[in-house]
């Protein structure tokens, strides 16, 4: 999810090897979506990463819109090992990376290239500033990972963009000079590794995984703000029906982010300023979890419901961390929590949208061992991951019940959840069953902390590009990832849909 500011990005190229940088007749224009490598039965292949260094390629000359121009980094083509998901990382994680990323791949076993693609630079989807995740010292600068299939070749190549001067009497009057790159760039070529076929539960595949959501004829009136108190807590129920509550209907208009950083009478500092990354040691770790949690019926959670919790959604079916094969080696053992949950913010993982339902596992996983391996991080950032059919996934470890401290919105982790739909939603529309997905996992999750899906509440930001530290902001009960940080996140097709997530998912808690 790439920031709307400018971001400093620089990337540099290694020596090429044998492979020709030109596709040649076997060039294709998209990636390809060949299952990842697998090696025989008996013995599964583990997850991997190889980290090339950026090399400077051709100084590029200087013309009138780009003077005194830095020159393009990148990767050389190469053969390299078997590998899914490509990244760059950089040293200094507060860097930003202002440029163009590219990259194409091979295809495993061919001689057939992928065109070019982009991979988005982006800072935000990450720790908070004072996040336990930033104490190792192995936090870096990342962009967003990229799913390009089972391939065995590489080329990468990083455009700086140019650097605005300063609207200042005394400023360069060069407005075209490229800025700096970040220091210690490196491509990132993650294999997911085999999952072991007993212990992976099977996502389920519609016959239209493609299907896209309707056209808009839902409430309009759920694209505005609602009224309600600090939690977004309202007495009456909401206006208007649906016939069918499980199937979101999109709203007429976009949300708009509520950008007043209005200040609450009494702003509830308590929670948002406490120990929110409070660590204890994971007791489980031994134990074998089942792979699923299986969905609850609208009479299970009719039960549960009492004085405290009135609007409780029933539990949707979830893939827990065992059911897609998460390698719990990698983590830190210390889990980390916060005090509520008082926000969902959705996203989309930008990682593309070329692939099938039955990979999405395999996409986790690559994306679990970026987090980690490549950009320094405790665990997976999100809370959860959604796929296109609307297979739902336990992201970073602790408990789907529980408030767990993810790594996902810059400012705005503590007190929050955090839901990924993979893929990107900047241009094409989220399936259908993505968004109902996004709807019943909020329903739920929302519901067990007393949270109205269609209300609205307060967080205080711990800075990000578009709050300061310590302001109080008001943010919808669902909201963008948008709506917290200037960023592109979750995509406008996807936040189109928001309004309509927002609807069913407060119509599944019987508001």
């Amino acid at each position: 999810m790439r920031a709307t500011l400018a971001s400093a990005v620089g990337v540099a190229c290694t020596a090429a090897l044998a492979l020709p940088l030109t596709p040649g007749q076997g060039a294709i224009a998209a990636p390809h979506t060949a299952a990842p490598h697998t090696a025989p039965a008996s013995a599964a292949l583990p997850g991997s990463t190889q980290s090339l260094p950026l090399s400077p390629l051709a100084r590029p000359v200087a013309s009138p819109d780009r003077a005194n121009a830095e020159p393009e980094y990148g990767v050389a083509a190469r053969k390299v090992r078997p590998f899914s998901l490509v990244g760059v990382v950089w040293d200094d994680a507060r860097a930003d990376l202002h440029g163009q990323v590219q990259v194409r791949t091979r295809a495993a076993g061919t001689d057939r290239w992928s065109g070019w693609q982009d991979v988005e630079t982006h800072s935000d989807d990450a720790p908070d500033l004072d996040a336990d995740d930033r104490r190792s010292g192995r936090v870096r600068g990342a962009t967003a990972p990229l799913w390009v299939g089972d391939s065995d070749g590489v080329q990468l190549r990083v455009r700086p963009h140019a650097r605005p001067a300063p609207d200042h009497p005394h400023a360069p009057t060069d407005r075209h000079a490229a800025g700096p790159l970040p220091s210690g760039l490196r491509l990132e070529l993650v294999h997911p590794g085999d999952p072991q076929p007993a212990t992976t539960a099977k996502p389920a595949d519609p016959a239209d995984p493609a299907a896209k959501v309707g056209p808009a004829d839902g409430p309009a009136a759920q694209s505005g703000d609602q009224s309600g108190d600090m939690d977004g807590d309202q007495d009456g129920d909401q206006s208007g029906d649906a016939a069918d509550p499980t199937e979101p209907q999109a709203p007429d208009q976009p949300d708009q982010p509520d950008q007043s950083g209005q200040q609450p009478d009494q702003p509830d500092r308590s929670e948002a300023e406490a120990t929110t990354d409070n660590l204890v040691l994971d007791q489980t770790r031994s134990a074998a979890p089942d792979l699923v949690l299986p969905a609850e019926t609208a009479e299970q959670a009719e039960a549960q419901r009492d004085g405290k919790r009135r609007y409780l959604a029933p539990r949707p079916r979830i893939i827990l961390r065992k059911g897609w094969s998460a390698d719990e080696r990698l983590r830190e053992r210390r889990l980390g929590y916060t005090r509520t949950v008082k926000a969902a913010f959705v996203h989309h993982s930008a990682t593309g949208n070329n692939y099938r339902c039955a990979q999405a596992p395999s996409v986790i996983r690559s994306i679990y061992r970026y987090h980690v391996k490549s950009s320094g991080w405790r665990d997976l950032g999100y809370n959860f991951l959604v796929d296109k059919c609307g297979n739902i996934y336990e992201g970073r470890a602790g408990g789907p019940g529980k408030p767990v401290l993810g790594a996902h919105t810059l400012g705005f982790n503590s007190n929050s959840t955090g839901i990924a739909v993979l893929g990107t939603y900047s241009r094409s529309t989220p399936p259908r069953a993505a968004v109902r997905a996004v709807a019943k996992l909020t329903a739920w999750k929302l519901g067990l902390h007393g949270r109205n899906p269609a209300g609205s509440t307060y967080l205080v930001s711990g800075g990000s590009n578009k709050y300061r530290e310590g302001v109080t902001v008001r943010l919808k009960v669902i909201s963008g990832h948008r709506d917290g940080f200037t960023t592109d996140c979750p995509g406008t097709q996807l936040y189109r849909q928001l309004g309509a997530a927002r609807y069913v998912a407060a119509k599944l808690q019987g508001r």
